[in-house]
């Protein structure tokens, strides 16, 4: 595990803060991953939006586990980076796995007649949809994948 803070100047678009930490691909390191953002968040963020970042936080990480890093060795590093900005907080999930289309995946649960809560393959997609003001995956180099998701910071 790494851990890397940055402080930044304060302005309504510049990044006031920047945590970082690397992972293994083990789901037992969610425990880590939770700590660390409770830690650094919790003088900042209002409660409910610290738990609805909270619960989109563990359910990404736990995707990036299970599915982009299925087939890789648990050595394989994810990396998580928190920005925190004075109107909204970014969080950034790094992987190793194959690019995928989350608009794509997203559309099909939406037009499916299935409720995508009686879906526990799909659900973690659907609450990071609606807990997050925007959610973007994004192949970010020619072998990593970057989950984005941004939330305005509001009571």
């Amino acid at each position: 595990m790494e851990l890397f803070s940055n402080k930044k100047q304060n302005s309504d678009e510049q990044l006031r803060e920047q945590f970082r930490l690397r992972v293994k691909t083990h789901i037992e390191a969610l425990t880590i991953v939770l700590q660390w953002f409770e830690r650094n968040t919790e003088p900042i963020l209002p409660e409910k939006c610290r738990w609805q970042c909270k619960l989109a936080l563990a359910e990404g990480f736990t995707n990036t586990v299970r599915y982009a890093h299925q087939h890789l060795p648990t050595t394989t590093p994810i990396d998580i980076e928190l920005n925190i900005f004075s109107n909204y907080l970014e969080i950034r999930i790094w992987d190793w796995g194959s690019p995928f289309d989350i608009h794509a995946k997203l559309k099909a649960l939406r037009q499916n007649p299935t409720d995508p809560l009686e879906k526990e393959g799909d659900r973690g997609l659907f609450f990071m949809q609606e807990l997050t003001d925007d959610l973007q995956y994004v192949r970010a180099s020619e072998a990593r994948n970057c989950l984005v998701m941004k939330k305005k910071i509001s009571g």
